[in-house]
């Protein structure tokens, strides 16, 4: 008797013997290289990294997460490679998504503005206004799970509320804390949400704050450089209601209890080692007669600039690491460590 098991994805079922036995694990592909090899334009490729459809794996060199030879096979073996795989990461802006669901652009920008629909990705036009673009995936979805919705009396947003740039935010950090195992991107992505002011309240360390700076995400590029986009991109990315702007304040407090568990941020300080050695030894004299000046180390690598797999001298492992971590607090209020698994997971 012959067993078949199958692979199974969010939107495809591949066999497995063709998902394991197409390719060995082989090179790891860049980014621009395994765009072309799956016949996906740049923003195409990147936009199904982050819904999950393309798998990456880290770089041993820090640099950019990279897809596997074994993980192109499987994609290019489906059935309905490539349109199938372009078709799930197709995105449609207000006009085209009412033309797909029948519906005047109005309602669709009401039923947008009410939170029926999630925006997956946006930018800025010529005029500096904010254009939404949606899943055509998640469109045709919302038409068979809900076809009263597009028709009938025109929905209303609670208060005039426009959710579209509040439900941009929570899923844009969700799909970049699933893209990284590094406790301190992921610590980074949440941050992004917050302005400096509640940035500095929370991380009080000005090395941990350099750090996450650094690691911040890239958002849409402002072509050309100016304080008025600057502040239209600044409404988007950043949370502006006091719910929200909570909720991110502790998934931040958690995201940082992580991060430093996994490794502390890098700071200009001494080796103790070399310190000990220097203290129980005579002070070294110059030809002046004055003391020589001992160069401390630089910062330690981390993240992206620092080696992810086998160095792990800026996180040592040993009892401590096996310990209970403690229960962070933001105001003296516990916060219950599971919200990040909760954001990550996605909904």
């Amino acid at each position: 008797m012959t067993v078949f098991t199958t692979v199974t994805t969010k939107n495809a079922v591949v066999p497995a013997v063709a998902a394991s036995a197409a390719a060995p694990a082989g090179p790891r592909l860049a980014p621009g290289a395994a765009a072309r090899e799956l016949e996906l334009r740049r923003g195409e490729f990147e936009l199904a990294v982050q819904l999950g459809h393309i798998r990456t794996v880290p770089d041993p060199g820090g640099g950019q997460r990279r897809v596997t030879a074994r993980e192109v096979a499987r994609l290019r073996a489906a059935p309905d490679f490539p349109e199938g795989l372009r078709e799930r990461v197709r995105t449609v802006g207000t006009g085209e998504g009412a033309e797909l669901l029948g519906i005047a652009p109005g309602r669709f920008t009401k039923l947008a503005r009410t939170g029926r629909l999630t925006p997956v990705r946006c930018y800025l036009n010529r005029y500096r206004a904010v254009v939404w673009l949606y899943l055509a995936d998640e469109l045709v979805e919302l038409a068979l799970r809900e076809p009263e919705v597009l028709s009938g009396r025109h929905p209303e947003p609670d208060g005039g509320q426009d959710r579209r740039a509040r439900n941009w935010r929570g899923r844009r950090i969700a799909m970049l804390a699933r893209q990284t195992d590094d406790q301190w991107e992921q610590a980074a992505a949440v941050a992004s949400a917050l302005d400096s002011a509640h940035l500095a309240e929370i991380v009080r360390d000005p090395y941990e704050r350099a750090c996450l700076r650094r690691l911040q995400p890239e958002t849409f590029r402002i072509h050309p450089e100016s304080a008025i986009a600057q502040a239209i991109v600044d409404r988007v990315l950043l949370a502006d209601e006091p719910d929200e702007i909570e909720w991110y304040r502790l998934l931040l407090v958690e995201a940082l209890a992580d991060a430093r568990d996994q490794c502390p941020a890098p700071r200009p300080i001494a080796d103790p080692a070399a310190q000990r050695r220097i203290s129980e030894s005579a002070e070294p004299v110059t030809k002046r007669g004055g003391p020589a000046e001992v160069e401390p180390p630089g910062p330690r690598p981390l993240g992206r600039s620092g080696p992810r797999t086998a160095a792990p001298a800026p996180c040592p492992a040993g009892p401590g690491r096996n310990r209970r971590k403690p229960t962070p607090q933001v105001g003296g209020a516990p916060v219950q460590r599971s919200l990040l698994r909760r954001l990550r997971r996605g909904k």
